[in-house]
């Protein structure tokens, strides 16, 4: 089971302000308010498009935001309602709030869709606060701010390469050259005890998962080793690259090398003697390897065997990009493997969804030094709501928290005329009404 993981943070378009507006045309005697509500924002969400296969295009762009919603219009228009942003990634994506380490969502199938980040509401125009008794009111809200929150994309997949070799032939060091990924290297056997995953990104547009695998010995297929673990891995890729040392650095035979781990290849399943193979010819750029590649050849030929063959050097990138060109134009003509219930199995998968508030006329009160806080959601959303800039608007709010009990509430706790009371960061005095 391989894992491709990104970090990203989205949030939601803030909703359009309302407006305050009155009607003055000539012959409507009596006029009136006419400001329109803000339209709202955008939502963030995510949809599943089969065509993707890694989360490569979240490497590049991490931040996600929406289109705030348009402000209200005067002749009681409403703004428009911002464009949701769609946001694609492929099949098998489970989102993880990077906060609460909840699964927000499991996508697995084609088109299905999930709002990762709503956006919020647009505020209301002074037309909606028309009353008989104040039936000119000169109060208009604020756009809720659209929900923002970072997230984690993890893909389990199934690797498309896999980089197969004896120990120390540079898989490891093919891998981090052409990916993002950074295996232990070492000059030494079993430098890679478990597989390493890259996804590389070709250049044209196409990208595809890379396994570095662990090294193979003789007796592979028995179990001897890692044998079996890592003979599963290889049972999932798409395509088998054979990383051959064609310098012979550690004193053995690049061809017998290749048959060896043929050899076991085919012992623990003779499928993958079917599986597209290519060979690529490391260490190009060390003496005596160009007369290794000509025996080589020439040994393939003799067994009537064909399979592609790129000299490279993962060392100096030497022949890389054209081996990257031939592996994806490969995994074009391939269909790609069922996917296996040991690796994905999604029933056991929770998601957590976002439920109603508990309770919005639920509040808090307790002391900072000489201060009141009062801890409450929907107040401090009313305060974002609010725009303070008008005495009838200020006067709505305090109506609002004797409404809910707030005033009283503070009086108990021994809130006197000057005492400071904080709501989230809106800070105000307290004040006794004769």
């Amino acid at each position: 089971m391989f894992v491709d993981k990104a970090k990203i943070y989205v949030k939601g378009g803030d909703g359009g302000d309302g407006l305050v507006a009155f009607r003055r045309e000539k012959y409507v005697p009596e006029g009136g308010p006419a400001g329109g509500d803000g339209g709202h924002g955008g939502d963030v969400i995510f949809r599943v498009d089969e065509g993707l296969r890694t989360l490569v295009d979240f490497r590049y762009q991490k931040h996600f935001k929406a289109d705030r919603g348009e402000k209200g219009r005067n002749k009681s228009q409403h703004g428009a309602n911002a464009d949701d942003m769609i946001v694609r990634v492929p099949p098998g994506t489970v989102v993880v709030d990077d906060d609460t380490q909840e699964i927000v969502a499991d996508l697995t199938r084609h088109g299905q869709e999930v709002v990762i980040a709503k956006g919020g509401r647009g505020g209301r125009g002074n037309t909606r606060f028309a009353t008989s008794n104040n039936t000119a009111p000169e109060i208009a809200e604020n756009g809720e701010e659209g929900q923002e929150r970072w997230v984690v994309l993890e893909l389990k997949v199934m690797a498309d390469v896999g980089l197969v070799g004896f120990p120390s032939v540079g898989k490891s060091t093919l891998l981090s050259v052409v990916s993002g990924a950074r295996p232990k290297i070492g000059a030494y056997h079993f430098t890679t005890l478990t597989p390493n995953l890259g996804v590389v990104d070709v250049g044209d547009g196409r990208s595809f998962v890379m396994a570095d695998l662990p090294g193979l010995i003789e007796g592979a297929h028995e179990g001897v080793g890692l044998g079996h673990e890592f003979l599963r891995h290889v049972e999932r890729t798409r395509i088998i690259v054979h990383v051959v040392d064609m310098a012979g650095t550690e004193g053995r035979d690049p061809f017998e090398d290749w048959l060896k781990i043929n050899d076991e290849l085919r012992l623990y399943n003779a499928k993958l003697e079917e599986r597209p193979q290519i060979i690529a010819a490391n260490k190009m750029d060390i003496p005596d390897a160009e007369e290794h590649l000509q025996r080589f050849k020439e040994e393939l030929a003799a067994r009537g065997l064909e399979h592609p063959i790129y000299p490279i050097s993962a060392v100096s990138k030497s022949g890389v990009q054209e081996l990257l060109y031939k592996v994806s134009d490969l995994l074009e003509t391939i269909p790609e493997m069922p996917l296996v219930e040991e690796i994905i199995d999604l029933s056991e998968r929770k998601v957590y969804k976002l439920e109603a508030s508990d309770d919005d006329e639920a509040f808090t009160i307790r002391r900072d030094n000489e201060a009141y806080v009062v801890d409450s959601p929907s107040i401090e959303r009313l305060i974002k709501r609010t725009n303070f800039s008008t005495h009838e608007a200020v006067m709505r709010f305090a109506r609002i928290l004797r409404k809910k009990g707030v005033d009283k509430a503070l009086r108990e706790r021994g809130a006197k005329d000057g005492t400071i009371v904080r709501i989230g960061d809106f800070e105000f005095e307290f004040v006794e009404h004769e």
